[in-house]
């Protein structure tokens, strides 16, 4: 099988078997699957067949969601993941540049689209949950499931991740490349139609509908739906359905971690857990804490390069990636010397060591970005595929992160770019410049920090600051700075270019100012000797310490 349609097609065989759970409601495959058909025949009465046949979901993890992700897939259409945590400009520009013809969303998410331009899309916006929805799918309660010769590689999701030039890339994935994805994954965690699958990631992202949505067809599986991921809803979701596999990428792993540990944790059906970006530490502990097998990957929504664990890896390691994956040094396009280590394993040879995870085999595993070429230019060149993320490799070929460029950062599991936050920062009446940028995090990935520079005879007020923040509407929820560092002048090159790279290696270590938050929850506060040494520790009881060796 080469499409999701082939797919859906085989599972209308289950019948009455448990497909779908969300909350205290259950659909059974011939439920799923028919609804799937309802909605596949909305899109080919109302779409217009000249135009894009683009249909947004602006929707948390519902069931509606699969739904007409089924749909689109009988239909030859595009869905096209809208994140619900981006705001009004910001926000119209993913729906126009996408060319969504229809807005599938839920009345919690309605209010973003108030006051936008969405051009095509503002005639059809489908609220799944006020009057009106049922009677608009009414008229096709009864067709038959569509038979329509798919195009395997033609688009089939349109899923957002950002770029450097600060407007984020709408990737494209392919029934062709998800089916094949779905098939591997399946495979390696030997999924069955005996599993029940939890799926707590946001399905707008590349996580949950790779490694969740596709082997959930694939395996035939039950899939329980969450509306959001919760910590402390985790193990007790887990007892409630019998959940037996379980996805994520960024923090949730210690985010459940971080939740009172009890004597009966491990008395759970859980047995498998795969996602990206989990901390060493948390993987090994969340798998004795839980009583399952973690397993963790690098991987990108673009597809164009993978570097997988091994069970005897040294530590940090990201794993082994297959031939032609290698450190590249961008500006010379040879590859990166080894990385040489001293004995408390700090890395010796930063600067000659680090360059870009490229794949070299990858190029053609890249689907490209929606109207975009200039990305799709900085991803495959000189018939390679650059991921754009920064690492090392020792001697022996286990890969090492070593972060992303500097002008995008991935907080939380979200990759977003600097020039949004920049340009809603610089709105503040006493900021003159505002450099954004991406420093460690304790856990994994990055928290983002900003360097300000303010107009003379003004000075920073961290709570004038913070209430500053709350009152701007399309600020992203991962957007609000975590550390902020008052410049008399920022750094900059002779063309004005501000030095973003010496702003990163010193971070809050300056003689500068800097304001900071413990957690996300907390007001901004001034930054003391104690704090940066309490912070230093911290990275070292997680293992990150290195991290700010390379940055």
């Amino acid at each position: 099988m080469s499409t999701v349609q082939e797919l859906i097609q085989v599972r209308a065989a289950d019948g009455d078997r448990i497909a779908l759970r969300f909350e205290d409601d259950a659909w059974t495959w011939a439920e799923y699957v028919q609804a799937c058909t309802q909605r596949a025949g909305y899109l080919l009465a109302e779409l217009d067949r000249a135009a894009p046949r683009h249909v947004g979901l602006l929707l948390d993890n519902v069931p509606e969601f699969v739904m007409w992700m089924g749909a689109a897939a009988l239909t030859n259409d595009v869905l096209v993941g809208i994140n619900p945590t981006r705001r009004g400009a910001e926000l119209e520009r993913d729906i126009r540049h996408t060319d969504c013809q229809a807005i599938v969303t839920e009345r919690r998410h309605l209010s973003l689209l108030d006051g936008l331009d969405l051009a095509a899309a503002r005639a059809d916006v489908l609220v799944v949950d006020e009057d009106g929805y049922d009677d608009a799918l009414a008229p096709y309660h009864d067709a038959s499931l569509p038979t329509l010769d798919i195009d395997p590689v033609a688009p089939y999701c349109l899923l957002f991740t950002s770029g450097t030039s600060g407007a984020p890339k709408a990737c494209i994935l392919s029934q062709e490349r998800l089916v094949r994805s779905s098939t591997g994954l399946t495979m390696m965690q030997a999924l069955t139609a005996d599993d029940v699958m939890y799926c707590t990631m946001p399905l707008f992202h590349s996580n949950a509908v790779i490694t969740s949505f596709g082997p959930w067809l694939m395996s035939g599986a039950a899939l329980v739906l969450r509306r959001r991921f919760s910590a402390s809803g985790f193990l007790p979701d887990v007892r409630k359905y019998g959940v037996t596999y379980f996805n994520y990428v960024g923090k949730p792993l210690s985010y459940i971690l971080a939740t009172p540990e009890q004597t009966d944790d491990a008395e759970n059906t859980l047995t498998r857990v795969f996602g990206n970006e989990g901390a060493d530490l948390d993987i090994e502990r969340f798998a004795t804490r839980f009583g399952c097998r973690v397993g963790d990957g690098y991987g990108s929504t673009e597809g164009g390069a993978n570097i997988n664990r091994m069970p005897d890896m040294p530590k940090g390691a990201l794993g082994i990636g297959p031939e032609g994956t290698s450190i590249v040094n961008s500006e010379t396009g040879e590859d990166c010397p080894p990385a040489r280590f001293d004995s408390d394993g700090h890395l010796l040879n930063a600067e000659e060591a680090i360059g870009e995870i490229v794949n070299k085999h990858g190029a053609a595993s890249f689907e490209g970005y929606y109207k975009n070429d200039e990305a799709d230019a900085q991803r495959v060149h000189d018939g390679w595929y650059w991921t754009g993320d920064l690492g090392y490799c020792d001697e022996n070929g286990w890969f090492y992160f070593a972060g992303r460029d500097y002008e995008w950062l991935r907080v939380d599991g979200e990759n977003f770019a600097a020039s949004p936050v920049e340009r809603i920062l610089a709105r503040h009446p006493d900021v003159v410049l505002a450099a954004v940028y991406a420093v460690p995090d304790e856990v994994v990935g990055d928290q983002l920090m900003v360097a300000l520079e303010l107009k003379p005879g003004t000075s920073f007020d961290a709570a004038d600051f913070d209430s500053f923040l709350a009152e701007q509407s399309d600020l992203g929820t991962k957007w609000s700075p975590r550390y902020v560092r008052v410049v008399a002048a920022l750094p900059v090159t002779e063309t004005q270019k501000i030095l973003k790279r010496q702003l990163r290696n010193e971070r809050w270590d300056t003689s500068d100012p800097v304001w900071w938050r413990g957690d996300a929850s907390q007001g901004l506060r001034p930054m003391s000797d104690d704090d940066r040494q309490a912070l230093r520790n911290r990275f070292t009881e997680r293992g990150r310490s290195a991290e700010l060796e390379k940055t």
